[in-house]
């Protein structure tokens, strides 16, 4: 387990996303994902009030409706479970004014069947809105039991540093950890413009799109059959771009670990400054198996430094 942040919780290296869950994962199927998720020593699940209100017939809310039949299902797993999930994008409680924050926070408690959220995200920044009044809202959850922790999800270098400072100024709740769009084929902008706020500080990092759109799962190769992903056309464009050559890292590094491929591009991940737990998802048992061995994979210096250097030359 890894601490997050300057919070309390501790967390798995896995932390698994459940955007897919009432997407492309039914209750069943997503049920038992989370059964073979806590079994195999994961605690941590990420999910947002809007997923996945992008489905046609879908009003949002059916990840954490999924998670809450869950956890009603088994309530003995309540305390040894992380539960994060988001605010800001689901109609009519959007933008992180006040108002909108607390009623989404409460219908966000009922979808899920429980009395606290354990890390509550800001999901995208909301440039109308002044920080100080998020963040003392955020507050006002904490106070009142609904919140342990709370995070910054999608937000610039600029607005997290200017948030963490006004949280230090006005004593107000401060965010324990970031999650931004950040794995082995895309660095870049992370690296150069969050990674040194996140370092001065202290800030957990538990990145979004930790297998890239699926690339890193090793399942897209040249001349390799068709997957059946709705991602599929976007995860295989990372082979226009030196993908090849980092899926040869990887399989070099999987074979002397006796490991996937997708265990160890998101072993890779953990092993970066301050990242807590990247975040990846799986709508079946089969693909959550390919994941799980992360959970207790080490790579040493020499392999960090083979991988990043594979995508340094892609």
């Amino acid at each position: 387990m890894t601490r997050l942040g300057t919070s309390d919780l501790d967390v798995s290296t896995l932390c698994l996303g459940t955007n897919v869950f009432g997407w492309t994962a039914g209750e069943a199927a997503s049920h038992a994902v989370l059964d073979a998720y806590v079994a195999g020593g994961g605690n941590f699940l990420d999910t947002a009030d809007v997923y996945s209100a992008w489905i046609p017939g879908n009003a949002g809310g059916e990840s954490e409706t999924i998670i809450g039949t869950w956890l009603a299902a088994n309530p003995a797993q309540r305390d040894d479970i992380v539960l994060a999930t988001k605010v800001s994008q689901l109609a009519p409680n959007k933008g992180l004014g006040r108002d909108a924050i607390l009623a989404a926070t409460d219908a966000s408690l009922q979808r899920l069947q429980t009395d606290r959220i354990d890390l509550l995200w800001a999901h995208y920044d909301d440039a109308d809105t002044p920080l100080e009044e998020t963040l003392a809202a955020f507050g006002e959850l904490i106070d009142a039991g609904k919140v342990r922790a709370i995070g910054a999800s999608n937000y610039s270098a600029q607005r997290l540093a200017e948030a963490l400072a006004l949280a230090d100024r006005k004593g107000l709740p401060r965010y324990v950890a970031l999650q931004p769009h950040y794995n082995l084929v895309e660095r870049e902008e992370y690296e150069a413009t969050l990674a040194p706020v996140v370092a001065e500080h202290d800030v957990a990092v538990v990145p979004y799109f930790a297998l890239a759109k699926g690339f890193l799962t090793g399942k897209y190769r040249p001349g390799g059959p068709e997957v059946d992903s709705p991602r599929a056309g976007s995860a295989s464009a990372y082979l226009e771009h030196g993908g090849a050559e980092v899926l040869e890292a990887l399989d070099a590094v999987a074979a002397a670990h006796e490991t996937t491929v997708a265990a160890v591009a998101l072993a890779w991940l953990a092993a970066q400054p301050h990242v807590a737990a990247p975040i990846a998802s799986a709508r079946t048992v089969e693909q959550l198996a390919d994941l799980l061995p992360v959970n207790a994979l080490k790579l040493s210096d020499d392999e960090v430094a083979q991988l990043s250097g594979a995508t340094a030359s892609a």
